[in-house]
């Protein structure tokens, strides 16, 4: 111990425009401010199911369980694959970027025999290599990643759910990086189980996992029913199944505390609940489809700005999702020292990659608060001004007036 204090918080006024997490709506951070209340409170089992039918809304599902996880977004992710899979279960990653190998590495945790399938980095699956996969495969789950920001690729789903169907698979989407941002219509789409996070385009921290289960999935996680011995009453039953190999993220049990019956499993995260219950406020207000427009105009401004400025994009540009874009870092250039010199002059955060684009590529995000004009320009001004700095010969101009020319043609 030392007799020095720390100073009080005051983080840098960063402006976030990588691929996330973003600035969070002033909103939300007024929510997160809100004084807390106990768990069992009428006024917050009251928020509780206000919040579980803001994101049936949100998710565009009629499913009676749309809740919750407290944790990240990765804690959604967890909770759904260890509830749902049993030692020796197959399962079925298409794996496109960074995060299919992430649901790989969760599904092998759980004790399943992890089928997978690949795509070069940049490039999507076809319903048909899908199909392929099921047929040969035959999973009890096919986990799939909608926008995996490693590549800024957004996996087509229309097709997938009614394969999964046909071929007896439930079928699990990670959409956090996606949601609210792009088109995702679980119902429509047949989606089994959702899981996704507020640090993209809903616009707020990171910390609660909103969830969506079907009816169906939620029938074959039942069967491993267990609670708890010192809150079991003599009625209780255990499931048939085996039980769920994590307390934490057992999802039977925190279906039970989501439920009427309200059975303690842990104490509600009440500011991220106020958090959520505000992103979704938020981006129902704005409406699903004009939300979803905004991201890919101001996706599109970007886009066209770094373009015109004479840098490259990464991948298929026919599957980007809309709320992020990846560019090659230009020969000669040291990645790393343009994003040190945009966070330290500029307070300006753009990310880079992992794996096999980790120091080549450059990441630009445009979500949530910060899908604006105000913020592409911004950016692409700093970006120019920092090339340039480091000896890059660039048309100048070029890309604020690609961007101003988007928004123009876009009136």
């Amino acid at each position: 111990m030392t007799d020095s204090q720390f100073s009080r918080l005051s983080p840098p006024p960063r402006l976030l425009m990588g691929p996330g997490p973003i600035n969070a709506y002033p909103r939300v951070l007024q929510a997160l401010s809100t004084q807390l209340i106990g768990q069992y409170d009428p006024h917050m089992t009251n928020y509780m199911n206000q919040v579980m039918a803001l994101y049936r809304d949100v998710f565009q599902t009629r499913n009676q369980w749309t809740l919750m996880v407290d944790g990240t977004a990765r804690a959604g992710i967890e909770a759904v694959l260890v509830s749902i899979i049993e030692p020796g279960d197959r399962v079925l990653v298409p794996i496109f970027g960074r995060f299919g190998y992430l649901l790989q590495e969760i599904a092998e945790r759980a004790g399943a025999e992890v089928h997978t399938i690949e795509v070069p980095w940049g490039e999507v699956f076809s319903p048909e290599q899908i199909e392929a996969a099921l047929k040969q495969v035959r999973p009890k789950v096919l986990a799939l990643v909608q926008g995996d920001t490693s590549t800024t690729m957004l996996q087509p789903l229309a097709d997938i759910g009614a394969l999964c169907r046909h071929y007896e698979a439930l079928l699990y989407c990670d959409a956090t990086a996606s949601i609210a941002g792009n088109a995702l219509l679980v119902d429509d789409w047949q989606l089994d189980a959702v899981s996704v996070g507020l640090q993209k385009c809903l616009g707020g921290p990171s910390g609660i996992a909103p969830i969506t289960l079907s009816d169906r999935f939620v029938e074959q996680i039942r069967r491993r029913h267990h609670i708890e011995a010192g809150i079991r009453g003599e009625e209780a039953r255990p499931g048939v199944g085996s039980r769920i190999r994590s307390n934490y993220f057992d999802l039977p049990m925190i279906l039970d505390y989501w439920s009427e019956a309200r059975l303690n499993h842990h104490t509600e995260a009440t500011s991220m609940l106020y958090c959520a219950r505000e992103c979704a406020q938020i981006v129902l207000e704005e409406g699903l489809v004009a939300g979803i427009e905004r991201h890919e105009r101001h996706g599109k401004a970007m886009l066209d700005g770094l373009i015109a400025m004479g840098l490259a994009p990464f991948g298929d540009l026919r599957h980007k999702m809309n709320n992020v874009c990846a560019f090659w870092i230009p020969d000669g250039i040291d990645g790393e020292a343009i994003r040190s010199a945009l966070l330290h002059d500029f307070n300006l955060e753009i990310g880079t990659s992992f794996g096999p684009l980790k120091g080549k590529v450059w990441r630009f995000g445009t979500m949530g608060y910060n899908a604006r004009q105000d913020t592409v320009l911004f950016t692409l001004m700093a970006l120019e001004a920092t090339l340039r700095r480091a000896g890059l010969s660039l048309p100048s101009g070029a890309a604020v007036d690609a961007a101003y020319q988007h928004y123009t043609d876009t009136l």
